[in-house]
């Protein structure tokens, strides 16, 4: 009697709590639906946001997520269709879900607008191509050719290839046909988990295969025309570095052109410690002083002849004027993605400017990134849309703050005063700025520079009042011949740069390195810090949270025991403080940073032999790790002939892993895991936390990519090829 009483009572009461379940979501549901009253004129800002996570999400799951994001997005709808009739839940709920899917669809369609054939395995090939695009490297003796084949000797439409100074000829201009054979491969992958991803970016240009050629490059046909802009910017580039000194050309010609090729690896490397390496790649810096300098130039011009001012609006043909500067720069500077950004930016703030708005707002940045997503989706994924949008971002937030204009506005103050507040301003921006990059640096390079705040200081003024004003100046005196001291001028400013940026990349501290963060932490960092930036009322804090998980990620992101390259030629051992050891001494530049970077270590690496609990002979290194009080015993090889079989077996059975860069015969069987060139060719570079243990592969996150499938489909048709038809001389497979 009891329970049916209580049951009954539950049910005679179920009513009341049906109601008072419905009363908290009507009064949720107000309280939100004023909330987003109170951010109306925010809530556009996050259409590229919205947008941009399609396109995240195309680019973590690729194809195999097209059904998943229909039906993400057709939940929202079905959400916002059901709110309430002409709501702002269900307006925004409606925007989201189609923002959603035009981004997953924009970057889905540039895929497959730009696929184009993948070389399969390594070959040598002589073939005839069109000379597309010429980079001239002094800094690595090398000039890169980008060659158009139309398919001939079978090989992808589109192709790289570096040459050695004496192959190249100066006959060779854009639109020559060549005659070269050259040494082939796919586009490389990352080496390891979380690396840099060439695969990827030559895929949306289009490029299948990249190499090196071989002997002779031949001159087949000239070009039909070679006044075109390429060359323009070239020649402009080889004047500039005729002009300054070898060490201070480099930075020079980057930024007139943008062509970085010249400049040494040691000062690039010091310019990206010390927080400087924006001002070698032309972006909004370089085009804001471009239009400026423009901008003030016409304005000036104009207002001296009194006709003209009294008639016509002086702001509106200055902008004209800048706007046209801004699109002539972009187009002599290569028309990089950086580049067509600042310039779109630069645009929109002259509009504003003639039509008496407001120049800069976040309306404008995400306008602008809106822009920039529908034609380069694939920009989003790489450090430079992020850094350069998050550094604008930072600028607008802060100076959009009232503590900011209530402290920085010095209108009414003497000129020492406004100096002084000048100074302050830009010292507080840099910081701020600092702060929101530096999980973006982490994320993408593994390290940040600490002081490029205080770098900035001194750098920004002195490229933007000193080294590209007297460069203008000199090449316009260069028709007369008398550029001469305005290259001195400017070339003492770039020595100037240069000595601050090796300055301050050798302080103590300058630089700090983390290994790879978790891709949720990122994510969730950007997301906190967006929130904040676009939201203005107080739930713009709660935006602090996922921040600082974010930030706890990162710093607690463990270090890897091992890393192990794709090829399975370079082991690195990683040790508690900042250590690092290498299987072989010879390892490259580019290995040697690779692992640097991935493990987080930024010292200099030892040699296998002199690592604690390894015993190495010229056949082979055994190294013992203890984790978590289990001794994990590894055996790699690095001799360049075999080792007996039965010799290798038995020294396999004593251990618990296998490394080697050569197939290894069955009965070498380790206790845990055999790492030889089949296992590798499968899964990629591998990092491996012994700790719990657990083990990361490229693959796992690349082998559905479109790139990855395109090089294993060529592959497999190289096989086909080779059992059902007659050998072919176009192409001779490495041997």
């Amino acid at each position: 009697m009891t329970m049916a009483n209580g049951i009954t009572t539950g049910i005679e009461q179920s009513p009341d709590m049906r109601r008072y379940a419905a009363s908290v979501a009507i009064s949720l549901r107000d309280r939100v639906e004023s909330w987003l009253e109170q951010e109306r004129d925010r809530l556009p800002l996050w259409l590229p946001v919205i947008f941009g996570c399609g396109i995240v999400v195309w680019d973590s799951y690729w194809g195999a997520a097209t059904v998943s994001v229909s039906l993400i997005a057709l939940a929202i709808l079905i959400c916002g269709l059901l709110a309430t009739r002409a709501s702002l839940i269900r307006m925004v709920l409606i925007a989201a879900a189609i923002a959603f899917a035009f981004g997953y669809a924009a970057i889905s369609f540039k895929s497959n607008r730009v696929a184009a054939p993948v070389l399969g395995k390594l070959s040598i090939a002589q073939f005839y191509a069109r000379i597309e695009k010429i980079e001239s490297l002094p800094a690595r003796d090398v000039v890169r050719l980008t060659l158009a084949t139309d398919g001939h000797a079978e090989l992808p439409t589109r192709i790289r290839v570096n040459l050695d100074p004496d192959q190249y000829r100066d006959a060779f201009s854009v639109g020559s046909i060549v005659k070269l054979r050259a040494r082939l491969m796919p586009p490389a992958g990352p080496v390891l988990p979380g690396g840099y991803d060439f695969a990827r970016h030559a895929w949306f240009l289009g490029i299948g295969a990249t190499g090196t050629a071989l002997g002779d490059v031949s001159l087949h046909q000239p070009s039909v025309a070679n006044a075109d802009l390429v060359n323009v910017r070239r020649q402009l580039t080889a004047h500039i570095q005729d002009r300054m000194s070898p060490q201070t050309g480099g930075i020079g010609a980057a930024l007139i052109t943008g062509d970085t090729g010249a400049i040494d690896e040691d000062v690039a490397q010091s310019m990206r410690d010390s927080g400087m390496a924006h001002l070698l790649s032309i972006s909004g810096l370089h085009v804001t002083a471009v239009v400026g300098a423009v901008f003030l130039l016409f304005s000036r011009i104009f207002s001296l002849f009194p006709a003209i001012a009294l008639r016509v609006p002086i702001p509106l043909f200055a902008a004209a004027a800048g706007a046209l500067a801004a699109i002539g720069y972009t187009l002599l500077s290569g028309s990089a993605v950086p580049t067509v950004r600042s310039c779109i930016a630069a645009i929109l703030i002259l509009a504003a400017l003639a039509l008496g708005r407001e120049a800069l707002s976040l309306r404008l940045v995400a306008f602008g990134a809106l822009f920039v997503l529908c034609f380069w989706p694939e920009s989003l994924a790489g450090p430079s849309f992020q850094l350069s949008f998050a550094a604008v971002t930072t600028i607008v937030v802060l100076h959009e703050s009232s503590w900011a204009r209530r402290y920085f506005a010095a209108d009414d103050h003497s000129m020492p005063v406004r100096l002084w507040m000048g100074l302050l301003s830009l010292l507080v921006t840099g910081l701020a700025i600092e702060i929101a990059l530096a999980p973006i640096t982490m994320a993408h390079f593994n390290r940040s520079g600490l002081y490029g705040a205080l770098a900035n200081i001194v750098a920004i003024p002195l490229t933007t009042f000193v080294i590209m004003p007297f460069e203008g100046i000199a090449l316009i005196f260069d028709i007369v011949g008398l550029g001469a001291p305005f290259w001195w001028i400017a070339g003492q400013g770039i020595a100037l740069l240069v000595l601050l940026s090796q300055t301050v990349s050798g302080l103590p501290g300058a630089v700090s390195t983390l290994p790879n963060m978790p891709n949720w932490a990122f994510g969730f960092m950007v997301i906190g810090g967006l929130w904040f930036a676009i939201f203005q009322t107080r739930m713009r804090n709660l935006g602090a949270l996922p921040f600082v998980i974010g930030m706890v990620a990162m710093l607690l992101a463990p270090r890897p025991d091992m890393l192990v390259t794709g090829d399975g030629k370079h082991l690195a051992l990683v040790g508690d403080g900042n250590k690092i050891a290498l299987l072989r001494e010879r390892a490259g530049d580019y290995v040697r940073d690779a692992l640097g970077e991935t493990a987080g270590v930024n010292a200099e690496p030892v040699e296998i032999e002199n690592w604690p609990g390894s015993l190495c002979n010229p056949d082979t290194c055994t190294i013992q790790i203890e984790r978590q009080g289990r001794i994990w015993t590894i055996l790699a090889t690095r001799a360049r002939y075999s080792i007996p079989t039965m010799e290798l077996a038995a020294a396999c059975r004593r251990v618990d892993i296998v490394i080697s860069d050569r197939w290894l015969p069955k009965s070498c069987a380790p206790k845990w895991l055999k790492m030889d060139r089949q296992f590798l060719a499968d899964t990629g570079g591998v990092s491996l936390d012994l700790s719990t243990p657990n083990i990361t592969t490229v693959m796992q996150t690349n082998a559905g990519s479109p790139w990855a499938r395109a090089a294993k489909l060529a592959n497999s048709n190289i096989e086909i090829d080779r059992m059902t038809a007659p050998a072919r001389n176009s192409i001779i497979p490495a041997q």
